[in-house]
C-alpha cells in the first residue's frame, strides 16, 4: 500500500472544555497519512492523479475555522469522515496534537486510523 503525508499541518480552531478555552482560538498540529495507489500519478507524471496538497490543506483550514469541539477525539473523527468522504481514500492516519495543555508534557493529543467500507 502507498502512502502519501502531510506532516505539520498547523491550524487554529476554537477547542477545549474548559471556560477560559471557549473564548480562544488554538493551534493544532496536525499529520495526515492516506492509502493511496500513487502509479497511475507516477506512470504519466499526472497531477490530476495524485492526491492534491493544496486541496487537502484547504479542506482541513476550513473544517478547523469552522469547528468548535470540546475534546480532540470529537475533531479528530469528524476530520478524518470529512477527509475520507472527500478525496475517496480507503483509509487515513491522522494525529491531532494540541501543545502547551499540560506543564509536564510537550504535548497531548490523538491518533486514529479510519478506512472505508
Amino acid at each position: 500500500m502507498d502512502k502519501v503525508f502531510i506532516e505539520g499541518l498547523e491550524v487554529d480552531t476554537l477547542i477545549g472544555a474548559y471556560d477560559w478555552e471557549r473564548g480562544i482560538r488554538q493551534c493544532l498540529l496536525l499529520d495526515l497519512t492516506f492509502a493511496w495507489d500513487i502509479r497511475p500519478a507516477a506512470a504519466g507524471d499526472d497531477l490530476s492523479k495524485a492526491l492534491d496538497y493544496a486541496a487537502v490543506n484547504q479542506q482541513v483550514q476550513a473544517f478547523a475555522a469552522a469547528a468548535q469541539f470540546e475534546l480532540v477525539e470529537t475533531f479528530a473523527e469528524r476530520l478524518a469522515e470529512q477527509l475520507l468522504e472527500r478525496f475517496n481514500a480507503t483509509w487515513l492516519r491522522l494525529r491531532v496534537t494540541k501543545p502547551g495543555v499540560n506543564a509536564a508534557a510537550r504535548a497531548v493529543g490523538v491518533e486514529i486510523e479510519r478506512s472505508r467500507p
